[in-house]
């Protein structure tokens, strides 16, 4: 599959999951995408490691595209002390990516509290790193087995994401509960969001906090 077919087949699956506040995107990661960065982001991301700066270039585009469909002004995408990108005012977002393919969402922070993002390939989860994920509070129906695991690696990372700007806390695979079934994740400290993935092409999992 060509990478205009391959975002194509990703966007149509992610538009069946976005809420209607939330606007979702993705852009296959090129070979000079490092170039897409404003001044300021070029700054803002350390990481010397073309691979990283490529996919960052890919990634904040597509953010500021979703952000013009919204009418907002084009600003740089930069990033906190703890390495989480800031948005402009008034709205919430996040952004993530894998080898060959950047995601983002965003909405308007009256809508949403929080966003998270994740993106994964659409194969098992080695069984080692799934044994840190899995914790017992976990429930993993309602998705096809042979991507449970992933999902559920994919729903913690994004989970993180959308709670880490609500409430600053540092959080681990065993202090975030997932239930696939009712598209749901839980802090250790009570913070519930809304989860919705598809897991093909790619394992794709949004988390949307919840107010209150």
């Amino acid at each position: 599959m060509n990478g205009g077919a391959a975002e194509a087949a990703l966007l149509t699956e992610m538009k069946r999951l976005a809420p209607p506040t939330v606007r979702l995107g993705c852009r296959m990661i090129g070979p000079n995408d490092e170039a897409l960065l404003l001044p300021d982001e070029v700054a803002a991301i350390t990481s010397r490691q073309p691979a990283v700066r490529r996919a960052s270039g890919t990634a904040r585009s597509l953010v500021r595209c979703l952000l013009a469909l919204e009418d907002a002004e084009e600003a740089p995408i930069g990033r906190s002390p703890a390495g989480a990108p800031l948005w402009p005012r008034g709205f919430v977002g996040s952004l993530a990516h894998d080898a060959e393919m950047a995601v983002a969402a965003i909405a308007r922070s009256v809508h949403v509290p929080s966003l998270g993002i994740d993106v994964e390939p659409a194969e098992p989860l080695p069984d080692d790193i799934a044994a840190l994920v899995l914790t017992s509070g976990d429930v993993l129906s309602g998705v096809d087995a042979r991507f449970a695991t992933r999902v559920l690696y994919s729903a913690k990372e994004a989970a993180y994401k959308a709670a880490y700007p609500l409430d600053g806390e540092i959080l681990g695979y065993e202090h975030i509960n997932v239930d696939l079934a009712r598209r749901e994740a839980v802090t250790a400290g009570g913070r519930r969001m809304r989860l919705s993935f598809c897991t093909l092409p790619r394992v794709v999992v949004l988390a949307a906090a919840v107010n209150g």
